[in-house]
Parts: C-alpha cells; sequence; structure tokens
C-alpha cells in the first residue's frame, strides 16, 4: 500500500519516467512472446526459436538498466531525515523502490500481453486481415505457462536489480574520506570577475569560506548563508571541498585494452574465415550484415570496452577543461564533470556503443534485403536506442538532484544563472567532441573487416 500511495503522489516528472519504463517493459515482453509464436509455429526449427530468443536478450539488458536509472532519480524513495522516526529507513525505502519497479515493469508486461492476444485474434477477432496469423501461431492454443515465464523474467529483474543498487551501504567510522581538492581557485574567480556577489551577501571575504557552496555537502554552504541571532553571517567549521575526485576512474586503460581486443578478435575471425573458404556464418536478420559467428564476440567485447572507458574519458574531459589558466567557466564545468565521471560515463558509454554497433550495421546492411524478423527488428532496434538514450537523460537528472544544494548556494552567493547555464553547455559540447569521433572511428573499425 505505501508504494502504491508513493507512486499515485508523485510529480508529473516521476510519473512520466515510470510510463516510460512500462512502456520499456511492454516492449520487451511483446517481442518474447513473438518469439514464442514463431516457435509454436515453427516446432521443426528450434535453432531458429532460440536465435529468436537470443535477440530479445539486448532489449531486456537495456529495460532493466533504464528501470534501475529511472529508480535511483525517484525523489520519493531518497532517504530524508525524520523518515527513520516512523519505519521508512533506507532498507524499507529500497523496498519501496523495487516494489514500484516491479508494478510498472508489470504493467508493461500486462500490456504486450494484451496486445499480443489482440493481434493473435483472441480478444475481438483477427486484425489486418489475419496478415499475423501464421507467424504468431493463432491457430495454435497459448501455453500459460510458457507465457508466464516469458512475462515474469522483466519484472522481477529489473526489481532485484533495483533492490541490490539501492541497498543500505554501511559506512565504516574507521574508513578514511579520500581526500579533495578545495574550490578556492573558482571562488577567487568568481571574485575577480565581479560574480561572486559575497559583498552584497555579506558572506566572508575569505576565499575559502567563500566558496561554501560547491562543497561535497552543499547544505554547509546554504547553512553558512543563513545569519545568526545577532545579524551575523555563520561561517562552517568545516574547510569546504568541490566534489571532484583526485584519481581518475579505473576503468580508462581497461578500457581501451577491451575495445582493442574486441575489434582484433572481429578481425581475426573474418581473416580465419576467408581463409579457409568456410566457417560459422552468424545468424542474423537479412537486413543486417552477415559474417563470422566471432564477429558478435568482437562487437560485444567493443560495447563492454566503451563503457568500461566513458567514465575515465569523461574525468579527462573534465581535467582538460581545466587547463592553462582556466577562467570561473571552465573552472566549475571541468570539476563538475569530474564530480560526475562515473555517473554520466556509464550511460555515455552504453550510448557509444548503441550508436557505433547501427552506424556499423547501417553501412554494412543491403537496403533491398527484406528483414527476416519484419517489423520486430525495427522495434528491438526502436527499444534498445531509446532506451539508452532515455537512460543518459536520466542520469543528467540524477547528477542535477546530487548537485541541488551546490546549485542553490551558488546562485545565494550571487553567480547569476547565465554562468550556470554556459557551465553545463560548455560541458555538453565537450562530451559531444570527445564521445562523437570517438564512436565513428569504432564504428568504422567495427566494419572494416566485414567490409571487404
Amino acid at each position: 500500500m505505501l508504494a502504491l500511495r508513493l507512486t499515485r503522489g508523485a510529480q508529473p516528472a516521476v510519473q512520466l519516467r515510470r510510463l516510460l519504463v512500462a512502456s520499456a517493459s511492454a516492449g520487451t515482453g511483446f517481442l518474447l512472446l513473438c518469439a514464442l509464436g514463431y516457435a509454436l509455429s515453427h516446432p521443426d526449427s528450434p535453432g531458429s526459436s532460440l536465435l529468436r530468443l537470443a535477440w530479445c536478450l539486448p532489449p531486456l539488458a537495456a529495460t532493466i538498466h533504464f528501470a534501475v536509472a529511472v529508480a535511483r532519480t525517484d525523489p520519493g524513495t531518497k532517504p530524508r531525515p525524520g523518515l527513520s522516526a516512523i519505519g521508512l529507513g533506507p532498507a524499507r525505502l529500497m523496498a519501496v523502490s523495487a516494489t514500484t519497479t516491479a508494478l510498472s515493469c508489470t504493467l508493461g508486461s500486462m500490456v504486450a500481453l494484451l496486445f499480443f492476444l489482440h493481434l493473435r485474434g483472441d480478444l475481438t477477432g483477427m486484425p489486418f486481415d489475419g496478415a499475423a496469423a501464421e507467424f504468431l501461431a493463432a491457430d495454435t492454443p497459448l501455453p500459460l505457462p510458457a507465457t508466464l515465464t516469458l512475462l515474469t523474467p522483466v519484472p522481477a529483474i529489473a526489481s532485484l536489480a533495483v533492490a541490490f543498487t539501492l541497498r543500505p551501504k554501511e559506512k565504516h567510522p574507521d574508513t578514511p574520506s579520500p581526500a579533495r581538492p578545495n574550490g578556492s581557485r573558482l571562488a577567487a574567480q568568481l571574485r575577480r570577475s565581479g560574480r561572486s556577489g559575497a559583498a552584497a551577501h555579506g558572506t566572508p571575504e575569505d576565499g575559502e569560506g567563500s566558496l561554501a557552496a560547491p562543497s561535497a555537502d552543499g547544505r554547509a554552504a546554504v547553512a553558512g548563508l543563513v545569519p545568526q541571532k545577532d545579524g551575523t553571517p555563520h561561517t562552517p567549521d568545516p574547510a569546504p571541498h568541490f566534489p571532484a575526485p583526485r584519481k581518475p576512474p579505473a576503468g580508462l586503460p581497461w578500457g581501451i585494452a577491451v575495445i582493442a581486443a574486441g575489434l582484433t578478435v572481429e578481425a581475426y575471425a573474418v581473416h580465419a574465415a576467408t581463409g579457409k573458404g568456410a566457417g560459422t556464418t552468424l545468424a542474423m536478420p537479412a537486413a543486417l550484415p552477415t559474417g563470422p559467428a566471432g564477429v558478435l564476440l568482437g562487437w560485444l567485447l567493443t560495447a563492454v570496452g566503451l563503457t568500461l572507458a566513458a567514465p575515465g574519458l569523461t574525468h579527462l574531459c573534465g581535467r582538460l577543461l581545466q587547463a592553462v589558466r582556466p577562467g570561473a567557466l571552465r573552472l566549475l564545468a571541468g570539476r563538475v564533470l569530474m564530480a560526475e565521471a562515473v555517473r554520466i560515463g556509464r550511460p555515455l558509454g552504453i550510448v557509444c556503443a548503441a550508436a557505433s554497433g547501427a552506424y556499423a550495421m547501417a553501412s554494412l546492411s543491403d537496403p533491398e534485403a527484406a528483414s527476416a524478423f519484419g517489423p520486430l527488428t525495427a522495434v528491438g532496434v526502436t527499444l534498445v536506442t531509446g532506451c539508452t538514450v532515455a537512460t543518459l537523460l536520466t542520469a543528467a537528472v540524477e547528477a542535477k538532484q546530487a548537485r541541488a544544494f551546490t546549485t542553490t548556494a551558488l546562485l545565494r552567493l550571487g553567480a547569476p544563472t547565465s554562468l550556470l547555464r554556459s557551465a553545463a553547455a560548455l560541458r555538453v559540447g565537450v562530451l559531444l567532441a570527445c564521445f562523437g569521433p570517438l564512436t565513428l572511428i569504432v564504428a568504422e573499425l567495427a566494419a572494416l573487416p566485414l567490409a571487404r
């Protein structure tokens, strides 16, 4: 009941994200049911049926990843002061978030089942003049156990993934906190540009105190702006720091190595098949390129490498922005990129992997060939692309929520909103300038062996 109340009372933006999760779950469930229909109508082709079921794994993974990203940005299930007193601790909120995700995915699965039954003609008669009768096995009774088995994985895996991601993490008091560079340099830039507004707000003239805004805990910055009873501003005791880690994410060298390994495996598979004159052919829809089976392994390794390397590349972009006498704009944009490298980098790497794979397939595919999967290929590609892009946008929303205290304190210190908007535009431009060419290069290298 609590999960239902939180779901009903959420903001429209949160409801829209949950509706998108339900839509993704509906698309994935429909693809799984279509694989079941093909297996029922072609009992003598188990290999083809298994292949169609295997091609449902990428949409399933993309849907679960998107569901986890939406659960992380749900403001109604985040721990807040005072909730533990009424029994809503971190563990209870985690359970509520997992239940909400399960409800959204179950709703999508039910919509997929209803649409599938409608296409089969089990509800209101056969639509489209019976064009999908043979493909969906309309003349064969639909087995209930198999149907429930195919519709269960999306809600079950998504809720378990949300519970694992949002599980309460114990903090050991003896674990030292990592050192972080303070933000006096950014405060000095703001003062020199006349934008800090320290005198207007009565903040201290010292550089350390005036940058209480971009601290790791922005609430200390806001507290520093609240005057005491005698009218003097209150200065926080601890020295403020900007949340930019010293060490970059450790996945950059591993990601580069995995990308190189994937391209090598793909080239070796094509070369071995060409030299022997025969080989295991990679079974794909007719509209997609066909090649040795090792190509699929190479593409998967390349996608994993991009995902591993993206946080390190994002951190590197933030560090490069602060090179060579940076101003307040470049300092703010660079340090935000460094602080959000892992949160933004991972979904950005997945988007780059999906884009590089789509670009490579589009450059190699035959436009005159008819897809063996028909419209289901377009549904799967649209589902994977939409989920990856939506996950990236959701991660950006999560990063904005994490910087809410810092942004509020910067505005109260006198930083103009144009500075924050310019910093956001600069971050987007730098990421596009870095990951755009990287995606094209990886796509061209991945398509090169098959183009010969």
